[in-house]
C-alpha cells in the first residue's frame, strides 16, 4: 500500500513553500488510493507550539487536504529512545564532548589547511577513564551516528538515479547534550514505524537522503522510494522561509484568496502543466504525474495568482457560490451570473451588488447633462429583458447621434458611478426600472 507523510515543524505559519510537498504528497496518495499522513516534527520545544500545529491543521483543511493520520513527534519519544539504545548497543551511535567552539576551531583550522571542515572522529579514541573525567568536569555528551563512508545510491522518481557519498559527510549529530533529538533520528523512526512508502520532499533533502538510509538500515528497516522536488521561489527567485517572515497561507486566506488558486500555484508552478482554473484537487491528482516536474525552480508569480483567482471566480456556479452569497447577505442566481465576471475576490462582490441594491453616487458630467435628461425621458417602459439596453442605447443614438463611448460611458457613470463593471445589458434588469430613473438627472 501507499503511505506518504508530510511533516511539517510547528515553529510558525506555513506558507507556499510548505503547502507544495503538502499538497504532491496528498495528490500522490489520491491517485495511488494510498494513505496520506500528517505529521508534526515538534521535537524542537524551543519554538514548536500547539497553536502553530493547530493553525496547519487549520491551513491544511482550507487547502482542501485532510489527513488519514495525524501523528504528533512530541508522543513518541519512546520510539526513539529505543532506537537510540539499539543503535547505541550496536556501536553506531558514540558520545562526544567537544564544544561548539571547539568544533568551530577545528573547523576553522582544516579550512586553514585546505581540507574540508569534517568532524574527525576523535571522540572515538577516547577511553572509558577519557569519558569519566571529561563528564566529571560537566561535560555532557551530545551523539553521533558512525557513518559507513561509502556512495549511496537510490532511484529518485523525479531526478532519476541519484548517488549520495557520506564519505564526504561528518558522522551527523542526533542528540544534543540536552538528550533532546534533532530532525533526523525521529524522522527516520517514524518512517520505518508507519511504514512509509515514498518520501516526496524538497530537493534540498536529497544530500540528507544518504545519511538517513544509512540509519534506516543500521535499524533493520526498509527503505522507501524518495522523490525530490523543485523548490519553489518567490518572484524575485529567493526561497520562501518561516524566518523571513515568508506570506503565509493564512495570510492569502484573509486576503480573500480562493483556496484552490493558492492550492494550484503552490502544486503546479514549475511543472508542465498548464496554470488555469482546475474543477478540483481530485482534477490535479489525476493529471499530475512525477515527470512533469521540472528540474529547474518553480517561481510563483502574484500576478498569475490574481489572474487565476479571478478565474475561478468566473467559472464558479450559482450552487457553489450561495452559502458564501447568504452570509453576504445576497441571493439571487442572475445577481450571481452578471457581477461574476467581475470578480478578483469574492469579496467584491459586496461593493458589485451595491449596482443593484444601491447607494450608488452618480457620476454626471456638466456636458452630459442634457444628454442624460433625454436618456432618462427615453428609458423604456418595463417588463426589461437583456434586450433592453440595446433598445435603449439605439433609440438615443437615433436621437443625438453619439456613438461608442460618448453614447455608452455617461450611462455607464450615471448609473453605477464606475468606469467599469458588469455588462449593463445584464445589469439594466436587476437594477430595474425605477432605480435607474433615480440615478439619472
Amino acid at each position: 500500500m501507499t503511505i506518504v507523510r508530510w511533516a511539517p515543524s510547528p515553529t510558525g505559519r506555513i506558507h507556499l513553500g510548505n503547502a507544495r510537498p503538502a499538497l504532491l504528497n496528498w495528490f500522490f496518495a489520491k491517485r495511488s488510493g494510498g494513505k496520506y499522513i500528517l505529521r508534526m516534527d515538534d521535537t524542537d520545544l524551543a519554538r514548536s507550539t500547539r497553536d502553530f500545529a493547530d493553525g496547519i491543521e487549520v491551513d491544511l483543511a482550507w487547502l482542501g487536504v485532510t489527513p488519514d493520520l495525524l501523528v504528533r513527534q512530541s508522543e513518541r519519544t519512546d520510539l526513539y529512545d529505543a532506537a537510540r539504545d539499539q543503535l547505541i548497543a550496536d556501536g553506531r551511535l558514540y558520545p562526544c564532548y567537544e564544544t561548539a567552539d571547539e568544533l568551530d576551531r577545528r573547523r576553522a583550522r582544516a579550512r586553514a589547511l585546505g581540507k574540508p571542515p569534517l568532524y574527525d572522529r576523535a571522540a572515538l579514541k577516547l577511553t572509558d577513564e577519557d569519558r569519566a573525567k571529561l563528564e566529571a568536569e560537566g561535560r555532557k555528551p551530545h551523539w553521533r551516528f558512525k557513518l559507513d563512508g561509502r556512495p549511496v545510491q537510490f532511484d529518485d522518481l523525479i531526478k532519476g538515479p541519484q548517488t549520495v557519498n557520506t564519505a564526504s559527510m561528518s558522522d551527523p549529530v542526533l542528540v544534543r547534550e540536552d538528550g533532546s533529538y534533532l530532525y533526523t533520528l525521529p524522522s527516520v523512526v517514524d518512517d520505518i514505524d508507519l511504514a512509509i512508502s515514498h518520501v516526496i520532499r524538497g530537493e534540498d533533502h536529497v544530500s540528507n537522503t544518504g545519511t538517513q538510509i544509512e540509519i534506516i538500515e543500521a535499524l533493520g528497516g526498509t527503505i522507501p522510494t524518495f522523490a525530490h522536488h523543485n523548490l519553489l521561489t518567490d518572484s524575485q527567485g529567493q526561497g520562501f522561509s518561516k524566518r523571513l517572515g515568508s506570506q503565509s497561507i493564512a495570510d492569502f486566506r484573509d486576503e480573500g484568496y480562493e483556496p484552490l488558486a493558492i492550492a494550484i500555484m503552490a502544486a503546479i508552478t514549475g511543472t508542465s502543466l498548464p496554470i488555469e482554473a482546475y474543477a478540483s484537487l481530485d482534477e490535479i491528482a489525476e493529471r499530475l504525474d512525477f515527470s512533469m516536474i521540472s528540474h529547474g525552480p518553480a517561481r510563483f508569480d502574484p500576478v498569475e495568482l490574481d489572474n487565476l483567482n479571478a478565474r475561478l471566480l468566473h467559472a464558479m456556479s450559482y450552487a457553489q457560490a450561495l452559502p458564501r452569497l447568504t452570509s453576504l447577505g445576497l441571493e439571487g442566481e442572475a445577481i450571481w451570473l452578471s457581477l461574476r465576471d467581475n470578480l478578483t475576490k469574492f469579496t467584491d462582490m459586496t461593493d458589485l451588488a451595491r449596482l443593484v441594491t444601491g447607494p450608488v453616487e452618480p457620476v454626471i458630467a456638466d456636458e452630459d447633462r442634457d444628454f442624460l435628461k433625454l436618456a432618462k425621458a427615453l428609458l423604456p417602459a418595463e417588463p426589461w429583458t437583456v434586450e433592453t439596453w440595446g433598445e435603449w442605447t439605439g433609440a438615443l443614438k437615433g436621437a443625438t447621434g453619439r456613438k461608442g463611448k460618448a453614447l455608452f460611458l455617461p450611462l455607464r457613470l450615471a448609473l453605477t458611478g464606475r468606469h467599469d463593471g458588469p455588462e449593463l445589458k445584464s445589469l439594466l434588469p436587476l437594477v430595474g426600472r425605477m432605480a435607474c430613473l433615480a440615478r439619472l438627472p
